[in-house]
C-alpha cells in the first residue's frame, strides 16, 4: 500500500491570533514496501506530515492518499508508534498488544493467537504476563512495535522511536525493526533527527528546510541490508551519506 502527499500545506490556528505554517507544498510519495525517512530541523512540521498520514490533522490545501484514497480521518490502514511506547501500565505485556484488536471489536480467542505470533515476531516469548514496569525501555519498544504489527496495518510510522534508547540498545533495536517491518513488507515512514540512523534504515531520506517544512533533498540510499543495519553500518559510504544530510540542513541553517 502505497503513501502520497500531493501540494500538502498545514497551517495552524495560534493564541497570538497569527496563523502558523508547519508544512508548505509538500509533495512526495512512499511506494509499497519502501522505507522512508523524513529529516530537518526541529519545529520543521516532520511530526505533522505524520499525524496527517494518520488521519489525525487534516491538511490546509493540498491532499494526502494511501493507495490513491483520499485520507479524511484516522485510517485504519496506519499503525501509529510515537516516541514513547504508551503501553497501559495495569495491564499486561500480551494484553496491551491485544489492545488494538480489543478496541476494533476482534473475537478475544482471535486476538489472543495475533498478539502471541506478534510477540514470537518481536522476541518476546516468556513475557506475556510481565508488566510494563518490568521490562526494559528496549523491551517496551518491542512491545509497542509489537502491538503496532498485531492490527496488520499497511503503513508503519515511526516517530523517533529509538530517541531515548542508549546507543547500544538503539542499534539493537534498528536491527530488530528492520528486520521484523522487511519481514512484514509494510511500507515505512521514519520521523528522526538522527542522520546516521536516516542511513542506517532507509531506502530514501527526505531533508525538510526551516518552518514552514518544504522538501529541500531527497536522497536515494543506494546501499544494501535495508533490513540489517548494523551490517549497513560497517560500509564507508554510510558516513558519506550523513555528511550530505547535514551539509543540506547547515546550507538551510545558513540561508535562514
Amino acid at each position: 500500500m502505497a503513501l502520497e502527499f500531493r501540494a500538502v500545506t498545514k497551517v495552524f490556528p495560534t493564541n497570538a491570533g497569527t496563523p502558523l505554517t508547519a508544512v508548505s507544498g509538500v509533495s512526495f510519495r512512499v511506494d509499497e514496501g519502501e522505507f522512508v525517512s523524513v529529516v530537518g530541523p526541529s519545529g520543521c512540521g516532520k511530526s505533522t506530515i505524520l499525524s496527517m498520514t494518520a488521519g489525525l490533522y487534516q491538511p490546509s490545501e493540498g491532499e494526502v492518499l494511501v493507495s490513491g484514497t483520499r485520507v479524511d480521518g484516522p485510517n485504519a490502514h496506519v499503525g501509529f508508534m510515537l516516541q514513547k511506547d504508551l503501553l497501559l501500565p495495569w495491564r499486561t505485556i500480551i494484553s496491551n498488544i491485544e489492545f488494538g484488536l480489543e478496541s476494533r471489536g476482534v473475537p478475544r480467542a482471535e486476538r489472543r493467537a495475533r498478539a502471541i505470533a506478534e510477540l514470537r515476531h518481536c522476541h518476546l516469548d516468556g513475557f506475556e504476563t510481565q508488566y510494563p514496569y518490568q521490562l526494559s525501555g528496549g523491551m517496551r519498544q518491542r512491545a509497542a512495535l509489537a502491538r503496532t504489527l498485531a492490527i496488520d496495518p499497511e503503513i508503519i510510522l515511526l516517530d523517533e522511536p529509538f530517541s531515548a534508547l542508549d546507543a547500544q540498545t538503539k542499534l539493537l533495536l534498528q536491527n530488530s525493526f528492520a528486520k521484523t517491518i522487511a519481514e512484514a513488507g509494510k511500507t515505512t515512514l521514519l520521523i528522526t533527527h538522527d542522520l546516521a540512523e536516516a542511513v542506517l534504515m532507509s531506502d530514501r531520506i527526505l531533508v525538510l528546510s526551516e518552518r514552514p517544512g518544504t522538501i529541500i533533498a531527497e536522497i536515494k540510499v543506494d546501499l544494501p541490508h535495508r533490513n540489517e543495519p548494523i551490517k549497513r553500518r560497517v560500509l564507508p559510504e554510510v558516513s558519506d551519506y550523513a555528511a550530505q544530510l547535514f551539509k543540506h540542513l547547515k546550507l538551510e541553517e545558513k540561508a535562514a
